[in-house]
């Protein structure tokens, strides 16, 4: 059964994942005013009772500042999300590199606590970044949150030398080993509680057929307690993301990735966490990136489908992400965190249109297809249709389909017109 939870007339955006409390009564939102959520004008955070339909505001931006894509921590039920810059000036708007992220407590709302620490000016301050976050989602435990992130020094720049770096999308993570303190040198650096670092390696001009990456984006946390080595060895911690490689033929597509992660992300690799005016901040000691997929001889190479980001099994087994089939079809696909030969879940002829979740047994997998929310069984492939077929207009929107912590609903949104106008409203299916 389908149920509509969210009635006001503006905007509701889900963010991919982690957008529920993690008692499953409660789902967080951000108020952007398009359907897509691509104009980052929202000016509030809010959640809403999934039973009783009361709504609560967790926070609301000020001094021309807009904030959205919140999730939720899955122990706690702190949120965090991005914050764009307050008193905005004509250098310093929203942007890839101008924004941060921001917790709240629910049980404490409007008061935000500076996550990543922001230094643009040398000397650099360990521990802190140079940039703009975005997209933060804590692991399992809740401890750490990993994010997206672009460089405002090495913006400047606009073609890669010997002599300097540019501005590439990277994967980063916060610990909880703050916080940073940064002097106040520039008006928009500012302090964290949290000790954040990036944890990709980029260059603006891959070897053709290599592994080398353009951009590191979609990151997600394999596993709630990482994932075993075929030594037998567990790997704690590990990020699953979207790199975008180059192949022999001069093509770009993504490909997935794996990164290990040590537990002491403080120690330095072979260049400064912090970064220096040329070069951006370095991966930690004991970070390992490795390619999973290899699709430069598919009909279709590369993953595929609607803008999603790799999940992986709970139990840390198997990562899914999308890519077409030799139809042009985007079906579901695993892969086992140690690599292997990918392989296909879904054999359907309609597309997957949406992000994905998993069950919290593992045992399947939530999306949008065909106009419908559908569960997929992750052993046999079979997919459920959960609510009926309706026009494209009126259809589940892509952006997000997010399973409860508990298993029994799944979240997601879709557009209902309404006497003052059409707006993206959230709506629970029960399982």
């Amino acid at each position: 059964m389908s149920e509509q939870i969210t009635f006001a007339h503006h905007g509701h955006i889900l963010t991919n994942t982690a957008v529920w409390s993690p008692d499953s009564r409660w789902i967080i939102f951000d108020t952007r005013s398009d359907p897509a959520g691509n104009v980052f004008d929202g000016q509030t955070i809010e959640r809403v009772n999934v039973e009783t339909r009361e709504n609560q505001l967790l926070y609301h931006s000020k001094n021309g500042a807009c904030c959205g894509v919140v999730t939720c921590d899955p122990i706690m039920g702190q949120i965090v999300f991005i914050l764009g810059p307050e008193n905005p000036t004509p250098d310093w708007q929203y942007g890839p590199y101008h924004r941060q992220g921001v917790i709240v407590d629910p049980a404490r709302p409007m008061i935000a606590r500076n996550l990543d620490a922001r230094n643009v000016t040398p000397p650099f301050t360990r521990g802190a970044l140079r940039g703009g976050t975005h997209v933060h989602v804590f692991s399992a435990d809740g401890r750490w949150v990993s994010f997206t992130y672009e460089d405002s020094v090495l913006a400047k720049f606009s073609e890669e030398t010997q002599e300097h770096e540019i501005n590439l999308r990277n994967v980063g993570v916060s610990i909880p080993a703050g916080p940073v303190h940064v002097p106040s040198t520039y008006p928009r650096n500012h302090d964290g509680e949290y000790f954040s670092v990036l944890v990709t390696r980029t260059t603006a001009h891959p070897t053709p057929g290599s592994d080398e990456i353009r951009k590191a984006f979609e990151d997600a946390w394999i596993g709630t307690n990482g994932y075993l080595k075929p030594d037998g060895a567990r790997q704690k911690r590990a990020l699953a993301f979207q790199g975008e490689v180059l192949d022999s033929h001069g093509n770009f597509f993504p490909e997935l990735f794996v990164l290990n992660l040590p537990e002491d992300l403080t120690q330095p690799g072979d260049g400064p966490l912090a970064g220096t005016t040329t070069r951006r901040p370095f991966p930690p000691k004991g970070v390992e990136q490795r390619r999973l997929t290899f699709t430069s001889q598919q009909k279709f190479p590369g993953l595929q489908g609607p803008r999603h980001w790799p999940r992986c099994s709970p139990d840390g087994l198997q990562i899914a992400f999308l890519m077409k089939d030799d139809r042009g079809i985007v079906q579901i696909w695993t892969i086992s965190p140690n690599g292997g030969t990918p392989k296909q879940i879904t054999t359907n002829p309609w597309s997957i249109s949406s992000a994905f979740s998993w069950t919290p047994d593992g045992k399947a997998i939530a999306h949008v297809m065909d106009d419908s929310v559908c569960l997929t069984r992750v052993s046999d492939g079979q997919t459920r249709r959960l609510t009926p077929k309706t026009t494209p207009e009126n259809a589940p929107r892509p952006e997000a389909c997010v399973i409860s912590p508990d298993g029994q609903m799944i979240a997601y949104v879709q557009q209902v017109a309404s006497d003052g106008g059409t707006f993206n409203q959230i709506f629970v299916q029960r399982l």
